[in-house]
């Protein structure tokens, strides 16, 4: 095998897969339906719009996650490229060495010395130099299968990538068709919040929000919550929000039964009709710092005063299924956690 031939060959493959570009990713918008519906029909429609914010999320974040592991894999085969460089230049010595070693008349002049120990040493060095040469041939040889296999990989995912803009193309042309037909307008929503900034939630290595279950104890209701938004509730209330909360709660649709899900009162007392002035304002301000620290929290979806927000679309118009306020959230922010 000739490796000085192979190198450049293997090098130019490298720098062609290094060329790829990273696949962009299609925003999709969508739009859930209030928890509390007047009918069966409306509850599972209610469902299914939240499943398929929580589907979308995830779908980013594993996305995000691909991204990731190309940019590894990329790396790697940089890293890859340039050892194999080092490899074959190595062998390039060694057979520069193991030729001129084993010169003829070299080789028998030493033997002619009648020096036993330097004859010994002339035919243990080529020995040496030749199983030298052997192993580190097969590791080239490994090596450039490793290579092949990387190219496979970053390849797959990067159809894999593509695949997945065209569905979440497809999702968000059906979130746009499903927003059209809930009549939500873009809104202004609340003003910027004075309150702290949060601490960020724990997160997985590549950055992605670890899927977690309804294992923490409530404290505003004795059900269970997950840590996540366990985290949220003590942010807020280090934050200074430290109104009447509801979390979980058992039955019907939406996040609260999964533990994901909070409602803040405006007022101090409780949840009691349409807030105004200092509630008002309590209820903006805390509104307000949700989203603004949503990353950290990892909010899902937060809904106050007849709007609700998403990561992806903003603020929007809200109507909820009864028209009181409850339902129209004029006396709480609920907020929803991943």
């Amino acid at each position: 095998m000739n490796g000085t031939a192979a190198r450049p060959a293997v090098i130019d493959s490298a720098r062609r897969l290094l060329s790829f570009p990273v696949v962009a990713i299609a925003a999709v918008v969508l739009l859930v339906a209030p928890a509390s519906q007047s009918s069966a029909q409306e509850e599972g429609a209610s469902d299914n719009l939240s499943q398929a914010i929580e589907d979308y999320l995830n779908a980013q974040d594993e996305l995000a996650s691909l991204q990731q592991e190309q940019e590894d894999l990329e790396q790697e085969l940089a890293d890859s490229a340039a050892e194999i460089e080092t490899l074959n230049a190595e062998l390039d010595e060694y057979a520069y060495i193991a030729y001129t070693t084993s010169d003829f008349q070299s080789t028998a002049a030493l033997i002619a010395s009648g020096d036993p120990s330097e004859s010994l040493n002339a035919m243990t060095m080529l020995e040496f130099l030749g199983e030298s040469r052997a192993d580190r041939l097969n590791e080239l040889i490994d090596r450039l299968a490793e290579i092949e296999a990387t190219q496979q990989t970053l390849e797959d995912n990067i159809a894999e990538q593509e695949n997945l803009t065209e569905e979440m193309e497809a999702a968000r042309d059906e979130a746009a068709r499903e927003m059209a037909a809930s009549g939500g307008d873009a809104t202004t929503g609340p003003s910027a919040s004075d309150a702290p900034a949060a601490e960020s939630a724990p997160r997985n290595s590549d950055g992605t929000l670890p899927y977690e279950g309804c294992t923490e104890d409530d404290p505003t209701t004795g059900g269970c919550i997950t840590p996540r938004t366990l985290h949220a509730l003590e942010q807020a209330q280090i934050a200074g929000f430290t109104r009447f909360v509801n979390c979980y709660r058992s039955g019907g649709s939406g996040e609260h039964p999964k533990g994901r899900a909070c409602d803040f009162s405006a007022q101090a007392g409780g949840f009691g009709g349409d807030a105004g002035g200092d509630d008002y304002d309590y209820g903006d301000n805390l509104a307000a710092w949700l989203t603004e620290n949503a990353s950290e929290l990892g909010v899902q979806y937060v809904i106050w005063y007849r709007q609700i927000w998403f990561p992806s679309s903003g603020w929007r118009s809200y109507s909820g299924a009864y028209g009181d306020p409850s339902s129209d959230h004029t006396n709480h922010v609920h907020l929803s956690i991943r």
